[in-house]
């Protein structure tokens, strides 16, 4: 079969897809083995900070490159340090070794949500779909990025049926891992098939114009949303299940694969429900009863009822997360968009990395619902502000 008349985007998905499913186990698997290695509770937020921070740093190297270096090539990069990260994490024991792959690399604790592939994902679509297309692309690319993830939550219960098979605990994680740098090196072969830039014409430097003051708030009010999703990244959450609920990493797995499940389905239904109300309602009014459930799930005293809450949140929290991408496309130039992805993103990425040291902090001290409780009440100061700042400022669709 011929691949000649593939769209881009088709490849993008797919290498999304693969990257998703990898994220979504390790970010159940890491502070299992990292409480394995005998790392304690504050030292797997450390390196969930680490890994956030450092990917912060990458997409503001990300940025600037984009504008000089073709966005194929950097994606390529970014795979390659992939596959180096992978193949680093399963080797290693050591804290120290272990805090500077997790800050260099690529492991994510967050299940996809923050990545140096994400501004370089959303510069390539805007550039390879036409604007009317934007949101409904956008929705179909973080449905398959949820499903994937959800698909790669499930995959982290492996492990377990692994040991009978005469693997330890350990040594089944380590090949998670490897498998985690074999799907870098397949995402490299679909990357590869996008075409290049054509950079002809193009000045060496792409910059914020006329929309610079919109980046701006869009940012900083990003920022303090990630900020506080920061405080509940999936790593984190699955290890307030285990120590709250003594829940198995089977039953974990299987938790993370419906909430993931639930997530995928909310985008579609974002993009139907932003053409009849509008993107920026669409993220208020969807946001702020996703916080409530936390609200709900910090003060559950069952297992089920707090599980209950939190496939809640999952259908609600991440509708934001399409339209969110689609405003940012609609309400800048588009030779704008590229400088948009990364500018709105690398704020983001700082403000998401200081976040998990202080909930690890809050576990270690045995304070273990006060990180949802924080999470939810500055996800709704930022819905609020959303609202308060930008209901007049209308995508050309909406005007």
């Amino acid at each position: 079969m011929s691949l000649q008349g593939t769209h881009p985007a088709t490849y993008l998905l797919a290498a999304r897809a693969l990257r998703d499913f990898a994220d979504g186990f390790v970010a159940i698997l890491l502070p299992v083995y990292l409480i394995a290695l005998g790392f304690s509770p504050l030292q797997v937020g450390v390196i969930a900070t680490a890994s956030l921070f450092g990917s912060a740093l990458l997409t503001i190297v990300i940025g600037f490159l984009g504008a000089r270096y073709d966005l194929r090539r950097l994606l390529l990069a970014a795979s390659g340090l992939m596959v180096a990260t992978g193949a680093a994490v399963s080797m290693i024991n050591d804290y120290a070794l272990l805090l500077v792959v997790a800050f260099a690399g690529t492991v994510n604790p967050s299940a996809g949500s923050v990545s140096i592939f994400v501004p370089l994902e959303h510069a390539v679509l805007s550039r390879e779909v036409a604007s009317v297309d934007r949101t409904k692309m956008f929705a179909r690319y973080s449905l398959v990025g949820a499903l994937a993830s959800a698909v790669g939550a499930l995959a982290a219960a492996l492990p377990e049926f692994m040991t009978p098979l005469g693997l330890g605990q350990l040594t089944a994680i380590r090949l998670m891992f490897v498998l985690y740098a074999i799907l870098g090196l397949a995402g490299a072969v679909l990357y590869a098939r996008v075409p290049p830039r054509n950079t002809s014409g193009e000045p060496a430097k792409a910059a914020l114009g006329p929309s610079r003051g919109i980046v701006c708030k869009l940012a900083a009010l990003f920022s303090l949303d990630a900020f506080a999703g920061g405080f509940v990244v999936q790593s984190l959450l699955a290890l307030w299940l285990f120590e709250r609920f003594d829940l198995s990493l089977a039953a974990a797995g299987m938790f993370f694969f419906w909430a993931g499940v639930l997530s995928a389905f909310s985008f579609p239904v974002a993009a139907w429900l932003s053409q009849r109300i509008g993107l920026i309602n669409t993220m208020v009014f969807t946001h702020i009863p996703s916080s409530i459930a936390l609200v709900l799930a910090a003060f559950a005293h069952t297992l089920p009822l707090a599980l209950a809450f939190l496939l809640v949140r999952a259908a609600l929290s991440q509708m934001d997360v399409p339209t969110r991408s689609s405003y940012v496309m609609a309400v800048v130039t588009e030779a704008e968009r590229a400088a948009a992805a990364s500018f709105t993103s690398v704020p983001r990425s700082l403000a998401a990395a200081a976040s998990p040291a202080i909930a690890g902090a809050l576990f270690a001290a045995s304070y273990r619902s006060w990180p949802l409780l924080i999470c939810a009440a500055l996800k709704i100061s930022y819905d609020l502000l959303l609202l308060l700042q930008f209901r007049h400022v209308k995508p050309p669709e909406e005007s």
